[in-house]
């Protein structure tokens, strides 16, 4: 038998990336710091932040950006204008019809981003998102901190042993 989820640390897993998760964000106060959060399920997403605003004893501001968003850095400066949470988590990159067009927008404005942002960004990618990353602009995806993934990436399958009746 295959399964996504074979291990019973998983949920000591994702606890602990929550962890790690809202520590780059309280360490990275006061400046700008990309970080990736992975996590190929939009609801699980959800849970996630909750638990994530628990752990973390920064403030964290949320931005949902809606499926016609052609530019990351103009969209979070005109929602934000001269405003600077301690740190911003934006979601809804998988709804983007456009998103290899953000994508390279993103990269294009890369340095543009710790100018205007002093806070930690925070982006919930999934592996489609990530790969795309890599791909279109791996020199964004190499400015990101490490990637902090919630569950097990889409390719990687755990064998479970068969049960002997």
């Amino acid at each position: 038998m295959v399964s996504l989820i074979g291990s019973p640390d998983s949920t000591l897993n994702v606890i602990n990336a929550t962890k790690r998760l809202a520590r780059a964000i309280a360490i990275s106060q006061g400046q700008f710091s990309l970080l990736l959060a992975c996590c190929n399920s939009v609801n699980k997403q959800q849970q996630l932040l909750g638990s994530l605003m628990e752990f973390s004893p920064v403030k964290i501001n949320e931005i949902i950006l809606p499926p016609s968003t052609e530019t990351l850095y103009t969209t979070i400066s005109n929602i934000l204008g001269d405003n600077q949470p301690p740190s911003l988590i934006v979601r809804g990159l998988e709804s983007i019809t456009a998103m290899n067009q953000l994508i390279v927008s993103t990269n294009i404005m890369r340095d543009e981003f710790p100018k205007k942002f002093q806070f930690p960004l925070v982006l919930w990618i999934n592996d489609d998102i990530l790969r795309n990353l890599i791909w279109l602009a791996p020199d964004l995806k190499d400015w990101a901190a490490t990637t902090i993934r919630f569950d097990a990436p889409r390719h990687t399958l755990v064998e479970q042993p068969a049960l002997i009746a």
